[in-house]
C-alpha cells in the first residue's frame, strides 16, 4: 500500500495471540489533519460492480482527555479507475468519493485496558466500473482509527446444473432491479425439450427456471445426468422416462439401445412402434364351411388358432375352377362376384355370386396380418372344394332382337334344354355401350322374352342374360349389341308398341279391381289382429326380456345380445314400417353397412315427415343383417329429446308388403341396396337437417356465441345422462356422432359401438376386440378395454374441446401412438382460442387419470345450467390469463393443488414458500384473498415476480369460486 501523511503500519496481537496487521492514525490533538492511505491496484476481472468491506476500530473523542475540537469520529472512502497497474502517481483530485464512514461502536481508554476491541464492519458498493482496475483511498481528517482489514469482492451466480442443463458462472447486472437471462447447455446425451433458461439476480442467486433438457434416445436420467440403457433394455423416445425392458420376442445386446431387435421368425411391421412386441404371421383359418342357396354361395370360417400376437388380421380368398382331373384347375375369371370383396376381408365370411352350375370350385382362404409379407416361404392356407353340380342353373342360348323403336327394344331367346329344375325367372342386364358398364340397369321376366323401354333414340346398348333356378344363378350369356332407331314414321313398330301397352293397361286395371276387393274383405281381420297385439303389448309394459322391471315407470336398458333370436329384439323395441309409406329422395351419405338416404315417411294420419333412411347394402349375409338391426334394437329403447328418435324398421320381404312402387326417386345404387333379392332392410330415424356436429361447426366457424355453444354442450350432456341413468355406455361419444337439427338441438346417435353396464354402477364392460377411437377414448379403455360412464365422461371432455374449437381435430396431426404416450405423460389438450376458463377446467376435470374423480353427467348438466343462468361467469377467457403469465401457453389446473407449496412450484415461485407461511397465508383460500399490497408486504420486491404471482392469484380465485358451484 501507499501511505501518505501520518498513517502507520502496526502489528498487534488479538485475544487469541494471533498477529493483526493494521494501519492506524491518531493525531487528534493537532488541527487540520489530512492523512491519506492508498491501496494497491485492484484488477476488477469480470465485475461491473464491486463491494468494499471495511473492518475497523474508532476511539470515542470524549474518552480522550484535553482533546481539542478538531477530533473526528469519521473517515472518507474514495476510489479511482484506471487501466494502468503501475507508475500511477497519487493525486487526490483524481479520486471519487464513495462515502463518509462512521462507526456504530467506538472504544474508550477503559476498553484499551481490558483489551476489548470493538470492531465495526461497513460495506459499500462501487460501480459501475468500466476500466481494467481501480485504487481505493482512505482519508483521515482528525480521527483515532485502526483499519483492521479491507476486502474487495464481487457477486456472481455460480455454475449449476438444473433440469439436465448446465449454466455457467454469470455476473449480474449493475442495475439491481433487472435480471440476466442465461441459456443453459444440455448435458451429454441430452437434448432440448424447451429452451432451458435461468435468470441471474443481483445478489448472485439463480431465479425462475424455465424449460428443460431431456435424455436422448437410448439414455435415461439418473442423478442429474443421462446414462445409457443396460443390455436387455431400450428407450425409443426422447424424454425423462426410464429405460424399458425389451418387449416380448426381442432383445438388445449393447448399451444405449434405441430399439430391441426381433428374435428369429418374429417381425415388426413398418408402422409398428418400437414399444410393440415382435410378432409373427398367423396360422391358417379353421373350420371352413359353405352354404349354397338359390342365389349365392356363402363361405364361413373360424379365426386362426394362432393370431401371431397381432390384431390387424385380414383374409384373402382365392378361387380356382377345376375340371374332372385334379390338375385341370385355373383361376376364376371376372364372372364371379365376391361380396363384399375377395381381398382384405376383416370378417370371417364372404358371399360368392354369379357362379356357374355343373362346376367345381376350390376356394383357398389365407389369413394375414401386418408382418405376413415379411416371410419368403409360401404361406399356409385353408382350402375347400364346392361342387355346383346338384342341378344348378343353365345358361340360355342366343339373345336376339325381335324389333327396335326409338325408346325400346324387344328381345327373345330359347329356353334352356335338358334342365332338371324349373326356371324361376330370367334377368336381362343392359347399359349404354359408351358408358362401358359404369352403371347398368336390369329387368326380370318369367317369359323367354322382354321389351326394354325408357331407352334413348339412336343409341347402341349392350345386353346379356342369365337364368335363375332354385340352385342359383347361371353365368351371364355373351354380350349382344343392339341399337334403337330414330325413324319416327316406323308405323309397324308403333303399332306393336301400342298393342303391348293396351294389353298391359287392361291387365293392370283388372288386377287393381281384384286387389281392392281383397283388401276390403281382409281389412276387418287386420283391425282385430292389431287390437289384439296392442292389448298384449300393454300387458308386457312392465316386463323386458322375460323379467319384471325394478319398479313400474322406470326403464332399464336391455342388451339385444341376450335374446336367443335377435329378430325378436328388433320386433320387441322397434316398429315395423310398411315400405310403401316411404319415399326416398336422395342419397346423403354412406354408413358402415350401406347408404344413408333422406326421404319422407307417411304417418298413419296421412301426414308426411322428414326422415333419414339407413339401408343395408345388397349381397348381405345373415350376420350382417343381425348386426345392422342391432342398432335399431338399441335405439328403440330410448325416448329422450337429446337422443336420436327411431321411427321404425323395414325387415319384411316384398311378398309381405307388395311391390315397392312407392320407393320413388331412388338411384340405381339405392335400388340395389334396398330391394335386392326382394329382402329390403332399412332403419328409419328422424331427419336432422344440419347433419353431424363436427362438419356443421367447421362450416359455421366463429358464427355462434359462447352461450349458444354451451347450450349445445348442455344438450349433449343431457342425452348422455339419460343413457347413463339407464345403465348404458356409448363408447363412441364424438362430435361426428352428434346430429344437429334446424333449431340447433344436439342429439346423440350412432350406437354401433355401445354396450350395456352391469347393475354395479362402477362396473365396466370389457370387450375382446373391435376398433377403438383413440383420440376420444379414456386411457383405461385403451389399455384394458374397460368402458364405463366414466370413460364416456372422458370422451365428453373431448367433445367439449371439439365444440369450442369449431370442429378441429383433437390432438391435430399427432399419430395415435403419440397421443397415447402424451396422455400417459400427463399432457392434456390446451384450451381453444376464445374458450372460457370455467369450460376448460371442466374439460380437465373430465380428463382426470383416475376415472373415479371424473364428474358424473348429472353434475355436468347442473353445472352447465348454472353457467347459462349466469353468463358473466363465461367472460374470463383462458388466453387473458395466459397473457398475464411469464410463460406463454401456461394455464394451471388449480383444482389439483392441495398446498401453498404445490401452487408456488407450479408457477416457479418456490423461493417464496417460507415468506407466505411466515405471513400467515397457509391455505389456498387465504391466498385467493391476497391483494398486490399483501404480495409486496411479504417481501416480493421484483416487479416481474409480483406480476406473476398476482395473475396466478386471479386465476386461483376464479377457480375456487366456481369449484363450489360445480360440486352440488
Amino acid at each position: 500500500t501507499f501511505s501518505r501523511s501520518l498513517w502507520d503500519a502496526i502489528t498487534e496481537m488479538d485475544e487469541h495471540n494471533r498477529p493483526i496487521h493494521t494501519f492506524q492514525v491518531c493525531h487528534v490533538m493537532e488541527p487540520n489533519q489530512n492523512n491519506w492511505l492508498r491501496s494497491n491496484w485492484i484488477f476488477r476481472q469480470a465485475a461491473q460492480k464491486v463491494y468494499v468491506e471495511l473492518r475497523f476500530t474508532l476511539r470515542d473523542c470524549n474518552s480522550i482527555p484535553w482533546v481539542s475540537g478538531t477530533c473526528k469520529e469519521t473517515f472518507n472512502l474514495f476510489y479511482y479507475e484506471t487501466d494502468e497497474s503501475h507508475g500511477v502517481k497519487f493525486k487526490p483530485s483524481q479520486y471519487t468519493k464513495i462515502d463518509t464512514i462512521a462507526a456504530d461502536e467506538s472504544f474508550t481508554q477503559m476498553d484499551l485496558g481490558d483489551r476489548i476491541l470493538k470492531l465495526n464492519t461497513e460495506v459499500r458498493e462501487v460501480g459501475p466500473i468500466s476500466r481494467k482496475g481501480l485504487y481505493l483511498a482512505f482519508q483521515d481528517i482528525g480521527a483515532c482509527i485502526a483499519l483492521v482489514s479491507v476486502r474487495v469482492y464481487y457477486k456472481k451466480c455460480p455454475f449449476t446444473l438444473r433440469n439436465l442443463a448446465s449454466f455457467p458462472d454469470t455476473v449480474p447486472r449493475v442495475d439491481s432491479s433487472s435480471l440476466v437471462e442465461v441459456r443453459g447447455a444440455c448435458v451429454e446425451h441430452a437434448e432440448e425439450r424447451d429452451t432451458p433458461k435461468l435468470y441471474c439476480g443481483a445478489d448472485g442467486d439463480w431465479l425462475v427456471p424455465l424449460g428443460k433438457c431431456v435424455c436422448s434416445v437410448g439414455y435415461e436420467e439418473m442423478d442429474g445426468a443421462c446414462f445409457a440403457c443396460r443390455p436387455g433394455f431400450y428407450k425409443a423416445f426422447t424424454g425423462n422416462i426410464k429405460c424399458s425392458k425389451c418387449p416380448p420376442h426381442s432383445f438388445s445386446y449393447g448399451e444405449g439401445a434405441a430399439v430391441c431387435h426381433c428374435e428369429k421368425a418374429f417381425y415388426r411391421a413398418e408402422r409398428d412402434p418400437p414399444t410393440m412386441a415382435c410378432t409373427r404371421p398367423p396360422s391358417p383359418p379353421r373350420n371352413v364351411v359353405f352354404n349354397l342357396n338359390d342365389t349365392c354361395l356363402q363361405l364361413e370360417w373360424s379365426p386362426p388358432s394362432d393370431m401371431g400376437g397381432r390384431r390387424d388380421l385380414t383374409y384373402n380368398v382365392l378361387c380356382k375352377r377345376c375340371g374332372p382331373e385334379p390338375d385341370q384347375c385355373q383361376l376364376c375369371g371376372e364372372e364371379l362376384r365376391f361380396v363384399p370383396r375377395p381381398q382384405g376381408l376383416t370378417n370371417t365370411t364372404v358371399t360368392v355370386m354369379d357362379f356357374s352350375a355343373h362346376a367345381n370350385y376350390t376356394f383357398e382362404i389365407e389369413s394375414l396380418n401386418g408382418v405376413s409379407k415379411m416371410i419368403n416361404y409360401p404361406r399356409p392356407v385353408a382350402a375347400i372344394t364346392v361342387s355346383t353340380d346338384q342341378g344348378g342353373p343353365f345358361m340360355v342360348g342366343m339373345l336376339k332382337k325381335d324389333w327396335a323403336a326409338q325408346n325400346s327394344i324387344a328381345l327373345s331367346w330359347l329356353e334352356p334344354e335338358q334342365i332338371s329344375l324349373l326356371v324361376v325367372d330370367y334377368e336381362v342386364k343392359y347399359y349404354e355401350k359408351e358408358h362401358e358398364e359404369l352403371s347398368y340397369s336390369s329387368t326380370r321376366t318369367k317369359a323367354p322374352s322382354v321389351i326394354i323401354t325408357g331407352l334413348k333414340p339412336s343409341t347402341c346398348y349392350v345386353f346379356s342374360l342369365r337364368t335363375r333356378t332354385s340352385a342359383g344363378h347361371s353365368a351371364y350369356s355373351p354380350k349382344y349389341e343392339y341399337e334403337t332407331t330414330d325413324d319416327t314414321s316406323d308405323m309397324a313398330s308403333d303399332q306393336g308398341q301400342v298393342l303391348v301397352i293396351v294389353t298391359a293397361a287392361v291387365g293392370g286395371f283388372t288386377l287393381l279391381i281384384i286387389l281392392t276387393l281383397f283388401f276390403l274383405i281382409t281389412g276387418r281381420c287386420q283391425w282385430y289382429i292389431k287390437s289384439k297385439m296392442s292389448s298384449d303389448d300393454k300387458r308386457r309394459t312392465n316386463y323386458q326380456n322375460g323379467h319384471a322391471l325394478p319398479y313400474p315407470g322406470v326403464k332399464t336398458y336391455v342388451d339385444p345380445d341376450t335374446y336367443e333370436d335377435p329378430t325378436q329384439a328388433v320386433h320387441e323395441f322397434a316398429k315395423e314400417i310398411d315400405p310403401t309409406r316411404i319415399r326416398i329422395e336422395r342419397v346423403i351419405g354412406a354408413g358402415e353397412f350401406g347408404e344413408v338416404c333422406s326421404g319422407r315417411l307417411r304417418t298413419l294420419g296421412k301426414r308426411e315427415i322428414a326422415v333419414a333412411i339407413k339401408t343395408l347394402k345388397g349381397g348381405y349375409v345373415e350376420r350382417q343383417r343381425r348386426d345392422f338391426l342391432r342398432e335399431a334394437s338399441i335405439m328403440g329403447q330410448f325416448d329422450d329429446p337429446n337422443i336420436i328418435r327411431l321411427e321404425g324398421v323395414v325387415t319384411r320381404s316384398k311378398e309381405d308388403h307388395g311391390n315397392f312402387t312407392s320407393l320413388t326417386g331412388l338411384t340405381d345404387l339405392v335400388v340395389l341396396c334396398a330391394v335386392i333379392s326382394g329382402r329390403p332392410v332399412m332403419i328409419v330415424v328422424e331427419y336432422m337437417e344440419n347433419g353431424s356436429l363436427d362438419s356443421f361447426l367447421r362450416k359455421h366457424d366463429g358464427h355462434f356465441t359462447v352461450i349458444q355453444l354451451v347450450g349445445m354442450l348442455r344438450g349433449i350432456a343431457s342425452g348422455v345422462r339419460y343413457l347413463s341413468d339407464m345403465g348404458y355406455v356409448h363408447r363412441d361419444l364424438a362430435a361426428r356422432n352428434i346430429l344437429v337439427n334446424s333449431n340447433l338441438v344436439c342429439k346423440v346417435s350412432d350406437f354401433g359401438l355401445s354396450r350395456v353396464l352391469e347393475d354395479d354402477p362402477e362396473a365396466a364392460y370389457t370387450t375382446t376386440g373391435g376398433k377403438i377411437p383413440i383420440r376420444w377414448t379414456a386411457p383405461e379403455a385403451i389399455s384394458y378395454r374397460k368402458f364405463s360412464s366414466a370413460s364416456d365422461a372422458w370422451s365428453y371432455g373431448i367433445v367439449m374441446w371439439e365444440v369450442m374449437s369449431y370442429g378441429e381435430r383433437p390432438y391435430w396431426e399427432m399419430s395415435n401412438q403419440d397421443v397415447i404416450l402424451s396422455i400417459e405423460e400427463g399432457y392434456r389438450l390446451p384450451a381453444p382460442m376464445g374458450c372460457p376458463v370455467v369450460l376448460h377446467q371442466l374439460m380437465l376435470h373430465c380428463w382426470q387419470k383416475e376415472r373415479s374423480q371424473r364428474p358424473k353427467f348429472t353434475d355436468v348438466v347442473s353445472f352447465l345450467d348454472k353457467l347459462i343462468r349466469n353468463p358473466s361467469s363465461l367472460l374470463a377467457l383462458v388466453e387473458d390469463i395466459q397473457g398475464l403469465a411469464e410463460s406463454p401457453g401456461e394455464v394451471v389446473d388449480y383444482h389439483m393443488f392441495i398446498s401453498i407449496g404445490d401452487w408456488l412450484d407450479s408457477i416457479k415461485m418456490s423461493q417464496y414458500k417460507s415468506s407466505f407461511v411466515a405471513a400467515g397465508f397457509s391455505t389456498l383460500d387465504s391466498v385467493a384473498q391476497m391483494s398486490i399490497e399483501d404480495v409486496r408486504r411479504i417481501g416480493v420486491v421484483l416487479i416481474g415476480h409480483q406480476r406473476r404471482i398476482v395473475s396466478s392469484i386471479q386465476t386461483l380465485r376464479l377457480q375456487l369460486l366456481h369449484e363450489n358451484g360445480f360440486h352440488v
